[in-house]
């Protein structure tokens, strides 16, 4: 969890750049990333030396080469790597330094990975390097010192890189980048995505959902990912996503590249226009698509327009996961709750869809809070199976109450979290049988739900418990409303007195 303390020294960072001219939120985002990845580009390769000289090994890829140059492209002249690593440049003055990561490290990084056909360099190749100044650039590269970020703790570069993401204007115009970390790493949890699993989020904004599965995957196949051909279908194959914002892509390429994934297949695209050809391609979908708005009807895949006849994104989008599924894929996606409930044709026709023709696994409804201080959206976690022939026995219900933070705007941690229940109980699912419609979670028979409309809404299902509230009696409520009314008569008389004294 970000402490108040590191939260202030990227606020920090943060007010630099923006008095320096540096304005666009998304822009700021851009280039602190540009600089957390120079910096974990040497650390990582520090940790690799250090590895190699205790295990006595001299077989280690170097991004930075002992003792030879890189010739730039740019500026056609050679400059030694050593000069290019942060713990070298990081000590120079202001100017030079300046030079050195303007004119050569942002060109040297951009140029990793050209010899394959990667994400990472298929993106930076238009990056742009914006800091202006050098006393900018000197306070920020100090600033990111301070920090005192290591690349072995992934929960606190996810956590750092969230709170810069949070803080993006643009979140809170079109919904993007805005899932929380722990919101994805819960929804990971509960897919438990295995090794030969191919991934796909088809709006990743920042890459969470990805990051997270990778980060699970080397968790729970450490020894597995030492075969060749599994740890080449990880970096290559296993990881998929689109978005439609270049800035984005960039930024997921760079975000999955510090997380081991060397080349995910990450593209430009409209996932539900005619341009998207995916189809019974992906075992599990991870997704927060964006919640509203329409598209052009010209633009919508035939496919999904047979699904649902909609333009509404959150409706089309459900539709294509369906579509991108293998059969036996899986699906966790954030949904609006209007997807639930909301009588519309298109709506009840995708739930019917799910429920007849699919396997309509659980869903988990969250409290509004959750996408705070952003979004105050009320929102659920839809899960499902593609199988093209039905298979919905009994759907599995949740009601988040908490998820360890505050539902006002501030989000503090609180103590209350059902987050460590909701992965429990879906994990035995065999278990939720036993449980009655007053408990958190319930099963729901398929029929019950088509008796009800297809109303996926949890409060169709649960059974609230009423509690007998005791009220004194009538006489005894108007004798005391009759004394406060004597005694306000009281204080007017005296203020009456007080004011004609004066």
């Amino acid at each position: 969890m970000i402490t108040g303390e590191l939260k202030t020294k990227i606020d920090k960072i943060w007010n630099t750049m923006w008095t320096g001219g540096i304005t666009n939120p998304l822009t700021v985002v851009e280039q602190l990333t540009y600089l957390l990845y120079m910096k974990m580009l040497d650390e990582k390769q520090i940790i690799d030396e250090r590895n190699a000289l205790a295990f006595g090994s001299t077989n280690i890829k170097k991004v930075f080469k002992d003792g030879e140059v890189w010739h730039n492209p740019v500026t056609d002249k050679d400059v030694e790597y050593k000069d290019m690593r942060w713990q070298n440049f990081h000590t120079l003055g202001s100017v030079n330094m300046f030079d050195m990561v303007r004119n050569n490290v942002f060109e040297f990084i951009k140029t990793l990975g050209t010899d394959e056909d990667s994400s990472y360099s298929k993106y930076m190749s238009d990056a742009i390097f914006t800091i202006p100044k050098d006393v900018m650039l000197s306070d920020v590269v100090k600033a990111i010192d301070g920090l005192d970020l290591k690349i072995s703790d992934k929960d606190m570069m996810g956590d750092v890189y969230e709170y810069c993401l949070s803080k993006l204007s643009t979140s809170k115009v079109n919904g993007q980048f805005r899932t929380p970390r722990h919101i994805i790493n819960m929804m990971v949890e509960m897919a438990q995505p295995k090794l030969d699993d191919i991934i796909c989020d088809p709006a990743m904004g920042s890459a969470g959902f990805l990051v997270s599965s990778a980060n699970y995957v080397m968790k729970h196949y450490k020894n597995e990912l030492m075969d060749m051909k599994k740890f080449e279908h990880f970096n290559k194959t296993m990881f998929n996503g689109y978005d439609t914002d270049p800035t984005m892509l960039r930024l997921g390429a760079m975000n999955t590249t510090l997380h081991g994934v060397a080349s995910p297949n990450i593209s430009y695209m409209d996932s539900v226009s005619k341009d998207n050809d995916d189809e019974m391609k992906y075992t599990l979908v991870l997704a927060n698509p964006p919640f509203k708005g329409t598209v052009n009807d010209k633009t919508i895949h035939a496919n999904l327009k047979a699904m649902v006849n909609t333009k509404k994104t959150e409706l089309l989008f459900v539709a294509q996961f369906i579509r991108s599924l293998q059969l036996g894929g899986r699906c966790f996606s954030i949904v609006p709750d209007g997807v639930l409930f909301s009588t519309g044709n298109a709506y009840k026709s995708l739930r019917k869809e799910l429920v007849d023709n699919q396997n309509l696994i659980g869903i988990v409804s969250m409290p509004s809070g959750v996408f705070k201080p952003y979004a105050g959206v009320s929102t659920a976690v839809l899960i499902f199976q593609r199988t093209d022939a039905g298979g919905t026995n009994n759907v599995w219900f949740y009601d988040m109450k908490a998820d360890g933070f505050s539902l006002d705007d501030k989000r503090n941690p609180i103590a209350d979290n059902d987050i460590p229940d909701i992965i429990a109980r879906f994990k035995n699912l065999e278990g939720e049988a036993v449980r009655t419609r007053k408990d958190q979670s319930f099963l729901v028979p398929a029929d019950e739900i088509r008796d009800n409309d297809y109303d996926f809404s949890i409060n169709k299902y649960k059974e609230m418990e009423k509690k007998k509230v005791e009220y004194e009696p009538s006489d005894v409520i108007l004798e005391r409303i009759k004394c406060l009314g004597e005694e306000c008569q009281k204080l007017c008389a005296e203020l009456s007195n007080v004011i004609n004294e004066d």
